[in-house]
């Protein structure tokens, strides 16, 4: 029996509207599932890509960047992690210069791994994580210098800088974390800790001088003629110096652990090479 006009009618429409329908559902399923890519990348990279915008014509080109993905997050916050539990341990249950020679590698592998965004992140993720744990001041004895060091290194090692570059520069940037923990230390406990640090000095001066008077290289009166200008400059002199062996040791060590881990780093120099491969 046939049926009526209307309801073939009906029964058109409702068909092509149920198709309408589930085309429309599987558009927003991968519209969706698009939005939701979990290989999308997340952190900017160095490197920008440019891409026209067809909504807006008139706004000509747009500069997209080029991001990273979650591996990128996840690498970040471990090794801002370890960063600050290395501190942390070092702070409570120090084994020696065994782990403050680590201090700044874990800032400079992420700049190897990654760019500078990932590193600048997560030398404020380990400043704010220990800010939390230990208080603001420590955080603050971390970032500056170790944290800003991870950054120099990572940023000379990526662009293979010769040792002769890198190493003076993160001196420098050590030197001056030593003395704004004598200023901050100084401030809170209210002594003045640079008087120690220069009595120090002056204590090792007459050893030395003792010691060159006892084999006749030195006369009796060059005793008590050394002008406080010179005991300051012994003392800045002798805070570089342990800074450019301090450099010396986180170079040597970073090298050995990255060639391991197959990431490029700068060789170090020739006479070094000899020496280990003896």
């Amino acid at each position: 029996m046939g049926q009526p006009d209307d309801y073939q009618a009906d029964t058109l429409s409702s068909g092509s509207t149920d198709r309408n329908d589930s085309t429309h559902s599987e558009n927003l399923d991968s519209n969706r599932n698009d939005d939701l890519d979990l290989d999308r990348p997340w952190i900017d990279d160095d490197a920008e890509v440019s891409s026209t915008s067809a909504s807006s014509p008139a706004s000509g080109n747009v500069t997209a960047p080029s991001d990273k993905g979650p591996v990128a997050m996840v690498e970040t916050a471990f090794l801002a992690s370890a960063a600050s539990l290395m501190w942390l341990i070092n702070l409570y249950f120090p084994p020696g210069p065994l782990l403050r020679i680590l201090f700044p590698v874990p800032i400079a592998l992420v700049y190897l791994r990654w760019n500078h965004r990932s590193a600048w992140m997560t030398t404020l993720v380990s400043g704010l994580l220990l800010a939390i744990l230990i208080g603001p001041p420590r955080s603050l004895l971390y970032v500056i210098p170790y944290g800003l060091l991870g950054v120099q290194l990572g940023y000379h090692w990526r662009r293979q800088t010769s040792w002769l570059i890198s190493l003076p520069i993160g001196a420098l940037i050590v030197t001056f974390g030593i003395f704004f923990r004598i200023w901050l230390l100084s401030w809170m406990a209210g002594e003045d800790l640079w008087g120690y640090l220069v009595a120090q000095v002056v204590q090792l001066i007459d050893w030395i001088t003792n010691r060159l008077l006892d084999f006749g290289l030195l006369g009796f009166g060059v005793i008590g003629q050394v002008s406080p200008s010179i005991i300051q400059i012994a003392a800045v002199s002798m805070v570089f110096f342990s800074s450019i062996v301090y450099l010396f040791t986180v170079h040597l060590t970073a090298w050995i652990l990255l060639e391991r881990m197959g990431i490029a780093m700068p060789p170090p120099p020739r006479w070094v090479q000899q020496i280990l491969d003896e």
